[in-house]
């Protein structure tokens, strides 16, 4: 199935779940993940399933000033 990652599109497998998608991108945390507009907290990360076109964001924090 096709899902886009930070505006850039991949395939997966069916029945992928967020932390697929983070393994693919190869995320080292901290990071924060939404799927379409939606935070998924990361105690839900191997259980939220992804869906076809779904949108993930994958953010990771700024520091300095």
């Amino acid at each position: 199935m096709r899902v886009m990652v930070n505006q850039k599109e991949y395939d997966l497998p069916h029945q992928s779940m967020v932390s697929d998608a983070l393994t693919l991108i190869a995320a080292k945390p901290p990071y924060a993940v939404a799927v379409n507009l939606q935070f998924v907290p990361k105690s839900q990360h191997a259980q939220y399933p992804l869906n076809e076109n779904d949108q993930v964001e994958i953010i990771t924090p700024v520091t300095g000033g």
